[in-house]
């Protein structure tokens, strides 16, 4: 097998596991950059992520020496639900606060101390979780790919270190962006992206359940484009999400018109 075929391979897997767990790393660091967090809780992105890097090694070294390397179902659906919840949260947490006038009197009302003891553990935990999900199945991935190519050869490790700076450079990118769009765009397009992204978790999880046999299946057509957020097409899976995302409607209007009510004349 050529070099480039190799460097293509290993660079390919790295990029597209890593993309979905970056573009949610990337979300939040800008939330927090922009909403005018300290540098210690901006660096909890960094620390729950790298705490993830180090876990999805000693997970797939258990996989490796104690399940022969297979996927462990009951795994994949605890990380991916909990996952979900975690995007939920920070989801409406990020609604709540998308007026900038609402964010600017709970910082000078002290608020800047609730987000570093409460929503700083959130953002390292689910930053954590985002990581590990993608982390160790990754792991595996490559190391079943160089076992079938020459090993961990130059190309492959070429390959690695272009998908990892193409990685960082949409990081990068996406957090500069953000410091240069209004705030409540900013605010309600990072929501919206992070309850997307908990729907496909929460489908994925359901996924994994039915592999167990934990949940029944029973198959749906789903149009194509809609793939964005139905993973599992399953009426489980989608009715769930469908009930989920009518709760989260219904409160955001909620939301939406008491504020529209308490404005004065």
């Amino acid at each position: 097998m050529d070099m480039f075929s190799i460097a293509l391979q290993s660079g390919t897997i790295l990029l597209r596991e890593g993309l979905e767990a970056l573009l949610i790393l990337a979300m939040i660091a800008a939330f927090l950059k922009r909403s005018g967090a300290s540098v210690g809780q901006r660096l909890s992105v960094y620390w729950g992520g790298g705490a993830a890097i180090v876990a999805s090694f000693i997970m797939a070294l258990i996989l490796s020496s104690f399940y022969g390397e297979a996927h462990d179902d009951r795994i994949e659906a605890g990380v991916l639900l909990l996952a979900a919840l975690l995007l939920f949260y920070m989801s409406g947490w990020l609604l709540l606060r998308q007026d900038p006038k609402v964010l600017k009197q709970e910082l000078e009302k002290g608020a800047a101390k609730a987000l570093h003891s409460g929503t700083t553990y959130s953002v390292a935990i689910l930053s954590f979780f985002a990581v590990f999900r993608e982390g160790a199945e990754t792991i595996l991935f490559l190391h079943a790919l160089a076992g079938t190519v020459d090993g961990y050869s130059f190309a492959f490790i070429v390959g690695l270190l272009v998908a990892t700076a193409l990685l960082v450079f949409l990081f990068i990118g996406m957090q500069w962006l953000a410091m240069y769009l209004p705030l409540r765009p900013v605010f309600l397009f990072t929501s919206a992206f992070l309850f997307i992204m908990g729907l496909r978790f929460l489908g994925a999880s359901i996924q994994e359940m039915q592999e167990l046999d934990w949940v029944s299946l029973h198959q749906a057509i789903v149009p194509q484009g809609f793939d964005i957020v139905i993973v599992n097409p399953s009426w489980e899976a989608i009715g769930l999400q469908i009930l989920i995302g009518a709760i989260a409607a219904g409160s955001s209007f909620g939301m939406l018109y008491r504020v529209k009510v308490a404005k004065p004349a």
